[in-house]
This record gives C-alpha cells, sequence and structure tokens, in this order.
C-alpha cells in the first residue's frame, strides 16, 4: 500500500495531480495551507482514500471545528496528522514528538515550515514533512506491509520529470 502525502499547496495543484497519476496511491493525506486544494483533489480522485487536516493559513478555507490534529489507523498502521504550526515546529520538534510518542503511532506527519524532512528516530518513530507541493514543489511516500512502515521517502517535482 502507499500513502501520498502533501503539505502547503498554496493554491497550486498540478505537482499534487502529477505526483497522484505517477504513484498512484492507495491513500491521500493533506496536511494543510490551503484545505481547498485538498478537498479539489479529494474530488478528482474520489476513489483514493483521503484525509486532511487544516493549517495556519485556512481559517476561512475549512469547515468549522475541523480537526487539527488527527490520529488515524490504515490498514493497522497508526498515524498523526497535524499541520504543525500548532507544535512550534518551526522552533522544536519536542512538543510534536511528545505527543505522537504519547499517542503510540509509528509516524508523525506534518508541514508548516515547507521544509522536507523523513527520518527514523532512535526510538523507530517515523517522521515526515512532505515540504511544499506547492512551493519547493515535493511530496512524501510512505510504502506499507503488514501494517508496519517499510520505505518512508520524499519525491520532487524533477523525479516526475520526463527524461529526454
Amino acid at each position: 500500500m502507499k500513502i501520498l502525502v502533501f503539505s502547503d499547496s498554496h493554491s497550486s495543484i498540478s505537482f499534487m495531480r502529477r505526483c497522484v497519476e505517477a504513484v498512484k496511491p492507495d491513500v491521500l493525506i493533506h496536511l494543510g495551507d490551503y484545505f481547498d486544494d485538498g478537498e479539489t483533489i479529494h474530488e478528482e480522485y474520489p476513489n483514493i482514500e483521503f484525509y486532511q487536516v487544516p493549517g495556519n493559513c485556512d481559517r476561512y478555507r475549512c469547515p468549522p471545528g475541523a480537526a487539527e490534529i488527527m490520529v488515524i489507523r490504515i490498514k493497522g498502521l497508526k498515524l498523526y496528522l497535524t499541520h504543525g504550526h500548532r507544535h512550534a515546529v518551526k522552533q522544536t520538534m519536542g512538543l510534536l514528538l511528545a505527543d505522537a510518542r504519547r499517542e503510540e503511532v509509528q509516524a508523525a506527519l506534518y508541514g508548516h515550515t515547507h521544509i522536507p524532512d523523513c527520518h527514523q528516530e532512535a526510538d523507530g518513530l517515523w517522521v515526515l514533512n512532505p515540504g511544499s507541493c506547492g512551493g519547493s514543489g515535493s511530496a512524501g511516500i510512505i510504502e506499507v506491509e503488514g501494517g508496519k512502515i517499510c520505505a518512508c521517502y520524499l519525491i520532487w517535482q524533477s523525479d516526475l520529470e520526463v527524461k529526454k
């Protein structure tokens, strides 16, 4: 199973479409900024399981009361989703990591910084920031087998370009 993760699209969804077409994911996740971009992608690909949380730029772009933090289960995999602004991720990862560990998830997914990051902590917790799909043209992919993450990595706009 492949999970495609986006964040910080900021009204630039052409890269998102190209990723969906190239990756052919089973699940799509949008981590905010701009919430309506996520809704557009979900409408265009209604048969792909979809989750999203709003970001700091989404006050008027999402339904009132939309959950800013979600803990989801996908075929045995437990994920922590947040945009990151409520966890002050531009200053520290401590709050995010503490909350994710408290929820006993396998991966913490966040955005907000526009800086792509994909790594595994010493205790096995995966941390993924897909960067900005609307800016730097990056996204994250999580590959899952048997309810466990077997691969987690970043893809870039240049990975989708046709080589001549």
